[in-house]
């Protein structure tokens, strides 16, 4: 059976079966152009050199066989800017020093064509490992996954927002337990969806809100929660589904 487990304090999350593996998701290289005309600035490589060295201590610290992303690498969703052709390609330079793969989102239109051969791209209906899909999250996963009990994704960007709050603009994650029947009308059982907040730490300096518009088939199919838990990135839970509102 697989195993999950928050990486204390980051936005990354260990899946350990035969092989560990790390997850994280929504980097979205090439956001930093809408900042710019917000007069803050995050120079791309800036972006990427922060990330790669965060990503070098996690896997020194975690010794994961594989890194895996949950999609969103760039931030445009069709053309690819001129700050993703030179950042994004950049960034894939981890994928030298361990085995990398991309589940595609919804702004990682024309990846493949500045993706680099060392790196591997699934389809965007994502992977299964055992009874665990992972996916980025704005895809709804067919009858023919029914099996998972299990589903990772990103995609929303989860963050606490309460005006007046400590933890406001804070990245959270969220574990929502519910019936599978809610996704798979055809099955029964019980089915845990754990949503990965985003990776770039950047991505609520500037119009915070914007961001948090991206809507999932999944999380809108579910109409009935057994239970929800709100934690923040040092492992707290700050919360339950009376508190969903304010994170998704």
């Amino acid at each position: 059976m697989i195993r999950t487990r928050i990486v204390p304090s980051h936005p990354a999350l260990i899946l350990e079966e035969k092989e560990r593996h790390m997850i994280i998701t929504d980097l979205h290289i090439g956001f930093e152009a809408s900042m710019i005309s917000n007069d803050i600035f995050v120079k791309p490589e800036d972006l990427v050199f922060s990330i790669h060295k965060i990503l070098q201590e996690l896997i020194r610290l975690e010794s994961p066989d594989s890194l895996i992303l949950l999609g969103d690498i760039k931030a445009g969703t069709r053309a690819i800017s001129k700050i993703e052709r030179s950042a994004v390609p950049s960034f894939f330079e981890i994928g030298k020093i361990i085995k990398t793969l991309v589940i595609p989102g919804n702004h990682d239109g024309n990846l493949q064509k500045i993706i680099p051969s060392w790196v591997t791209m699934s389809s965007s209906t994502g992977m299964v490992l055992d009874d665990t899909l992972l996916t980025h999250g704005h895809v709804m996963p067919t009858e023919n996954l029914s099996h998972v009990n299990r589903i990772i994704m990103g995609h929303v960007h989860p963050v606490y927002f309460q005006e007046g709050s400590v933890m406001d603009g804070q990245r959270v994650w969220v574990s929502i337990k519910t019936d599978k029947n809610q996704l798979f009308p055809s099955t029964t059982g019980d089915l845990e969806i754990i949503i990965i907040p985003s990776f770039n730490r950047y991505l609520y300096a500037s119009q915070k809100r914007f961001h948090k518009k991206s809507i999932s088939p999944i999380l809108k199919s579910i109409k009935k929660y057994h239970s929800v838990k709100i934690v923040t990135l040092d492992g707290s839970i700050i919360g339950d589904e009376t508190m969903i509102t304010n994170v998704l």
